[in-house]
């Protein structure tokens, strides 16, 4: 962990920016904000109309001169102005003013495993524009380890899988760094792109964009193994004739279409064990993987990955929000590392 748990401890907010959904924890308060990272805006006047959870409703219904904005795109902010603002009113005038009173406030950010220099500082310049004098920089992967309850400081592998709207990060850690790890750009957002594509091409059918979430979740009742109901009723929109149309699914050729992007996410696991010292390897075939983001809960992927590893796969308790779980313990004073003194002489 390059910065020490006395500076986080310093720190009076932290912030995960994620593509999907952004997260503030406040010390003292706890989790205040879990918003969609959202937000409308018109066109005309500059204004912005909604963010969070209302803007993400709007997504496909506005009409011309209303623009519904996503500031955040993989976990790097790509639109600081548009990031402050939603920022800004997701947090509300009566907790801005809380922490408004902090004469020196700090805030602590995640920012995905490998960030570039620029990524990194995005983060940082829309933390000081609403009014942070420093932010700590805290890896996505290290936190989310935390936040979800693994020995991060102790000399044992832990390995951990995590999986967002627009990636996927695995990391082997141990002594509180981490040993070994891989970002692929798959995400919960492929999955979905992959449904899309699918239904198009061999039904010629369009997916309301709001329905394709609560779409791949009732596909999968029994999630991406062979068991469950052969075919599924899909309603959406006919691409010749723009009519709303429904189409009988056969779920086995659906389960097909996902596993495309999914064979990324395998080759990303079998990429991080090659390059994994043997010692801690068989630390993991004990512990095995435990699986943290939004895109962990899609039915089945756990099986998946238990079947073609042959190692134990276990899901976070609460899994999209284990990132700022873990940054807020460390600025709670929660965690206590492991003291390596020098040895005299």
């Amino acid at each position: 962990m390059t910065v020490s748990l006395e500076q986080l401890q310093r720190c009076h907010v932290a912030v995960d920016l994620g593509a999907a959904r952004t997260r503030v924890y406040v010390k003292g308060l706890g989790l205040v904000v879990d918003e969609p990272s959202v937000a409308a805006v018109n066109t005309r006047t500059g204004s912005l109309i909604a963010v969070g959870a209302l803007a993400e409703q709007m997504t496909g219904r506005t009409p011309e001169y209303i623009r519904v904005a996503r500031p955040v795109s993989g976990g790097t902010v790509v639109d600081i102005e548009m990031a402050q603002r939603m920022l800004r009113h997701l947090l509300g005038d009566k907790l801005r003013r809380q922490l408004r009173r902090k004469p020196r406030l700090r805030a602590a950010a995640c920012t995905p495993h490998e960030a570039d220099p620029l990524a990194q500082r995005a983060t940082v310049e829309t933390l000081v524009g609403l009014g942070a004098r420093r932010v700590e920089l805290v890896d996505t992967l290290i936190a989310a380890a935390v936040g979800c309850g693994l020995p991060v400081e102790q000399p044992t592998a832990t390995m951990i899988m995590m999986c967002g709207a627009a990636t996927t990060q695995i990391a082997v850690l141990s002594l509180g760094s981490i040993v070994t790890a891989v970002r692929i750009p798959v995400g919960g957002n492929a999955i979905d792109e992959a449904i899309i594509q699918y239904l198009r091409q061999h039904h010629e059918l369009l997916l309301p964009s709001q329905s394709v979430r609560p779409l791949q979740l009732a596909l999968h009742g029994n999630g991406l193994q062979l068991t469950g109901p052969a075919l599924t009723d899909i309603h959406g929109r006919d691409v010749a004739t723009g009519l709303a149309r429904t189409v009988r699914v056969d779920t086995a050729a659906v389960r097909q279409a996902i596993n495309t992007p999914l064979t990324a996410v395998l080759d990303g696991v079998g990429k991080v064990l090659r390059d994994c010292p043997p010692d801690l390897v068989a630390d993991l075939a004990d512990r095995g993987i435990m699986m943290v983001g939004g895109s962990a809960l899609l039915p089945g992927l756990d099986q998946m990955l238990r079947s073609a590893t042959g190692m134990p796969v276990h899901i976070a308790e609460r899994p999209d929000v284990c990132s700022v779980l873990g940054l807020g313990a460390m600025l709670d004073g929660k965690i206590q590392p492991m003291v390596l003194n020098p040895l005299a002489g």
